[in-house]
């Protein structure tokens, strides 16, 4: 495995959202991976940490929005540090397509990820 994240795999990890795969989102983790959800009750979202629990952690995003896509999605990679900013489509209980907008801040060991927070922006 390469030694640093490269643009190109970190853009992969972010296109991987889209697949529906937990298995596949799991696979760019390191095995002691830390993903915090935008949504739940800890201080920072939900927290899964390590592989199980990340896959858990994406099979419940995929399970709440099966219809859910990212799109625009840019991003960065510095050294260890990276992010994604991105818009998130779903539609919700009337069919009504819903639009919002959010990032994620990136950790990288090496080509894995160590650290997805994941941060939306909510309409009010």
């Amino acid at each position: 495995m390469p030694d640093t994240m490269s643009l190109e795999r970190a853009t992969e990890f972010g296109a991987a959202w889209n697949s529906g795969d937990p298995d596949l989102i799991a696979s760019f983790f390191a095995e002691d991976g830390v993903y915090h959800a935008s949504v739940g009750p800890d201080h920072l979202g939900r927290t899964f940490r390590g592989k199980d629990e990340i896959r858990t952690g994406a099979a419940v995003f995929f399970a709440r929005f099966p219809n859910g896509k990212f799109e625009n999605l840019k991003v960065e990679v510095a050294g260890d540090m990276g992010s994604f900013e991105w818009d998130f489509v779903t539609t919700d209980a009337d069919g009504k397509e819903v639009r919002t907008a959010g990032c994620d801040l990136l950790r990288f060991r090496g080509s894995e990820v160590i650290l997805k927070n994941a941060f939306r922006k909510v309409p009010g």
